[in-house]
């Protein structure tokens, strides 16, 4: 089970020294290894391989007397080991210290941009040789160009980690049928049109509590997750992060564009009228899963293919809840769009100090890459992950008291997603659910920055990290600042560095294009 033992108090600047001095004295990795030479006894012995991934949800961690991972041992030799965050840590700030002290997975999901500082300081393991001969349903299922775009992000050209790979439209923004039925209104058509949509959500009591309760739409702390907002005005977002789109002939950060402020000046209003949720900025997660699950929201942006768990909490207090797709309003002077990242976020890589259990985690990866293990990687183990319903498995909500079902892919093409919908979704919610991913795909737009390297901001952290962004973005939206600052904040990103990492983005892309 992973270890309680770090601090958030650490600050960036330390764990960033520990970082490199960790990769520089060649860190050993603590995990039981694999013998390299010997006997048969040795080589058949079930190898250990610790896989770190972060935001777990609901569930407990199996170990390795799980049916479930002794399922996938039997059919890999490999011994699935999960690590996580620890409740309430910081995810990045968890695996760079996993990293400084000398704790180091051997097959890691990389965040907050961690897989370039293990790249640049040696401490990733070139993969290029290495998947086709021990993973190669990873390889041959992951687009050429998936590849390629792992490829750009390394000074060296070769590739260090598997790309996730996303051939569908993500996310989505979603509306109440049911609350519109209710108000007497149809689906938006023009940002007008919506505003009247959400201003009926407010005043009409379309959960029907006889409460001025309804949040119209809204978002979480940060803006995040409310990517419909900016979506209408062709803002590329991804979960309240200004992506690169091209604007104006050239690939640029959506977050100083005119389409932004556009964007900006209208969730403001929306914000002044309390049609988006007043308490949007300081939303958590939870809090902000418990408002759409307890018929508080109307409208509002997320992943259609994790809809189930939130339809099933809406029905309990309304029945005739009902959730369609939302096509993009249409705002004057622009074309909106749902942003798609299909390729080349890093998913999966190897540190160097793992280099003797490589094989080990590329053929545990292979596994859940193999079509032949699709029904397991989808139902799991009976009474844990599904049960069986009339001769059918249904797989089981989550819940504190069940193990976490063990997975490692991440590549959806549409085939997948339709057989994910069919096996996985009740039978009375799989309409609902094609239906808004029909919405969704009608309206995506897969955007120029798909893949672009966190190198682009190397020596300039603070652009990294889209605070000073936040920082205006709610600041003007509460009303505590005039619109007219977000000029001030265009020129103070370039000041900061934005002009070098647009031009680092521009040879990006065009190297990318070629």
């Amino acid at each position: 089970m992973m270890k309680h033992v770090f601090e958030r108090s650490v600050k960036g600047s330390v764990l960033a020294s520990l970082l490199v001095i960790s990769l520089v004295a060649g860190c050993s990795n603590s995990g039981e290894k694999p013998a390299v030479s010997g006997g048969n006894e040795e080589k058949d012995k079930p190898v250990t391989v610790k896989v770190f991934k972060s935001h777990m949800g609901v569930g407990t961690i199996p170990d390795s007397n799980n049916e479930h991972v002794k399922y996938v041992e039997e059919k890999t030799g490999v011994v699935y080991e999960l690590i996580t965050t620890a409740p309430g840590s910081e995810p990045t700030e968890f695996l760079n210290l996993m990293i400084a002290s000398d704790d180091l997975p051997d097959i890691l999901r990389p965040i907050g941009g961690v897989e370039q500082t293990l790249i640049k300081q040696g401490g990733a393991l070139p993969l290029d040789d290495l998947l086709p001969k021990y993973a190669p349903n990873v390889w041959k299922n992951i687009p050429e160009e998936a590849w390629d775009i792992v490829r750009s992000a390394s000074p060296d050209g070769h590739i260090y980690y598997v790309p996730k790979v996303f051939l569908v439209p993500e996310r989505a923004p979603m509306i109440r049928q049911d609350w519109l039925d209710k108000v007497g209104m149809s689906l938006p058509k023009t940002t007008e049109e919506y505003k009247e949509v959400l201003r009926a959500f407010r005043d009409k009591d379309p959960n029907g509590n006889g409460k001025a309760d309804e949040l119209p739409t809204t978002g979480r702390e940060f803006g995040k997750w409310m990517d419909h907002l900016f979506g209408i005005y062709g803002v590329a977002m991804w979960e309240g992060v200004p992506e690169w789109d091209v604007y104006e002939g050239e690939i640029q950060y959506a977050g100083v564009t005119k389409n932004m402020k556009a964007a900006i000046a209208y969730i403001r209003e929306l914000y002044e009228e309390k049609l988006l949720d007043n308490e949007t900025f300081l939303n958590k997660g939870d809090v902000w899963q418990a408002k759409i699950n307890n018929n508080l929201v109307g409208s509002w942006y997320h992943l259609p293919a994790n809809l189930r768990d939130r339809y099933t909490a809406m029905l309990k207090g309304a029945p005739d809840a009902y959730v369609v797709g939302m096509p993009m309003p249409k705002a004057e002077g622009f074309e909106g769009f749902v942003t798609q990242k299909s390729m080349g976020e890093p998913e999966w890589m190897i540190p160097t100090v793992a280099k003797e259990k490589a094989e080990y985690s590329l053929k545990l990866l292979d596994f859940f890459y193999d079509q032949a293990n699709d029904e397991f990687i989808r139902f799991g183990i009976e009474g844990q992950q599904h049960e069986v319903v009339n001769g059918k498995k249904v797989v089981l909500p989550p819940e504190d008291s069940r193990p976490i079902a063990l997975g490692m892919r991440n590549l959806t093409t549409k085939e997948d997603m339709d057989i994910r919908i069919k096996e996985t979704i009740p039978e009375d919610m799989q309409k609902m659910v094609q239906d808004i991913f029909t919405v969704s795909t009608a309206d995506a737009h897969r955007i120029a920055g798909d893949g672009l390297p966190n190198t682009v901001y190397e020596g300039f952290p603070d652009i990294q990290s889209h605070k000073l962004f936040q920082e205006y973005l709610t600041k003007i939206v509460i009303g505590e600042w005039p619109l007219e600052k977000f000029d001030e904040f265009v020129d103070r990103w370039n000041k900061a560095g934005g002009d070098t990492v647009t031009k680092r983005a521009q040879e990006w892309y065009a190297k990318v294009k070629k």
